[in-house]
């Protein structure tokens, strides 16, 4: 390594991996910019400080999240910015509405979902495919879960990137930007304000008013902590999938031998969206702050150093994925590590998956062959979470 890496330099969005290669031979543990964050990126590092919250608190998430002109984030006071034990009371309520029979429940759903965007794309002509289908399933599958009217959809992804990457990539002269995250903070508090309220008045079947009738320890949760909640399952349930989604169109467009794989043999789907989340992970990168002084990759950490731990390097490690920065549909899973470790694993994995699958085969019910579109592709500019931005294509009919 000859030089600092900055991790939203426009090269390494475009393809971090080499770089994350780099880092992992020749400085597994170093400091990054922007912020001079110490970045972790071997697996058996990555893993050993998902493994261990009690040293490597999630408290970093938190504050990566809420810089000081932002005036509060419910985003940075969910869970996922919790250490145990406040951490677990919290999860057990969410935890049901994400387990196998809900999700059995809801599959019927996420086809329907998955076919009607899929039956409104064009053929034969090019169009981003990024908001009519990557952002259109997964935005009316947790629009559905909440209990959030259709016309509010897109205003959701916009809310969920503003409270994420829109915080986290603010330069302190970009004013207009720190009121873009403002102004989005405003209207999400505002709205889920107002729908919690009415979920008190009138109860129904979704999970915000579960969460209104629940109690932790005999007692009902805050309005702040329940707006929190949303935050989280609103960044959750659509970051994810979102990326995923697209990520797997930049695949298929890479390597269209694939396509002809799945349309031959549709039970390989589910392996290779697995594939997909190793390749491509959604979440490259998870945040955390040290407790304690504590030795990690050979290097000596202060108590109160701020660490971005590399998901995407981990799952690129030839030490534990054998030729890791090759595509391998055939090879063993699941990939856990995408969705996270412990007490942070991902509620919401199980239905990321579902929605992955059932997406791919509606779009092969009705497409034969992907093209790239005129215009380039671009990718999220974002520290935490990898993605294409827009991605021009041409669909062909079956």
């Amino acid at each position: 390594m000859t030089a600092r890496y900055n991790l939203l330099s426009p090269e390494l969005k475009t393809n971090p991996y080499p770089a994350y290669a780099d880092l992992r031979r020749n400085a597994p543990v170093c400091q990054v910019d922007p912020g001079g964050m110490w970045a972790v990126t071997r697996y058996d590092d990555v893993m050993h400080v998902l493994k261990n919250p009690q040293v490597f608190s999630s408290k970093g998430f938190g504050a990566a999240t809420n810089p000081p002109w932002l005036g509060g984030n419910p985003f940075s006071e969910s869970m996922l910015a919790m250490d145990p034990p406040h951490h677990g009371r919290l999860r057990v309520l969410v935890s049901r509405a994400f387990g196998a029979p809900a999700m059995a429940r809801m599959e019927q759903r996420v086809r329907a979902f998955a076919r009607e965007a899929v039956a409104a794309l064009p053929l034969d002509q090019p169009f981003d495919i990024m908001q009519p289908y990557a952002l259109r399933i997964p935005a009316s599958v947790i629009g559905d879960l909440l209990g959030v009217e259709s016309s509010m959809h897109g205003r959701l992804k916009r809310w969920a990137d503003l409270i994420t990457g829109g915080v986290t990539t603010v330069r302190p002269e970009e004013e207009d930007r720190k009121q873009l995250a403002r102004d989005a903070v405003r209207e999400l508090r505002g709205y889920f304000g107002g729908l919690l309220n009415r979920r008190r008045e009138e109860p129904g079947e979704d999970i915000l008013s579960d969460l209104v009738r629940a109690r932790v320890e005999g007692e009902a949760l805050t309005q702040d902590e329940l707006i929190a909640f949303c935050s989280l399952l609103l960044v959750g349930g659509i970051e994810t999938a979102v990326h995923m989604l697209g990520a797997s169109l930049v695949v298929l467009l890479e390597q269209p031998e694939l396509l002809a794989r799945l349309r031959a043999d549709r039970s390989r789907i589910p392996a290779f969206i697995e594939e997909i989340l190793r390749y491509e992970p959604p979440a490259q990168a998870a945040p955390r702050v040290t407790t304690q002084d504590v030795q990690l990759g050979g290097v000596s950490l202060p108590a109160g150093s701020r660490l971005l731990v590399l998901i995407g390097s981990a799952c690129h490690d030839d030490a534990q994925y054998p030729n890791g920065d090759r595509f391998d549909m055939d090879r063993p899973g699941p990939q856990n590590l995408p969705f996270g470790h412990g007490v942070h694993f991902c509620l919401g994995a199980q239905l990321a998956r579902m929605e992955g699958r059932l997406a791919l085969e509606a779009l092969l019910d009705r497409v034969g062959r992907l093209e790239r579109g005129p215009e380039p592709m671009t990718w999220h500019r974002t520290l935490v979470v990898r993605g294409p931005a827009t991605l021009p294509i041409v669909l062909h009919p079956a």
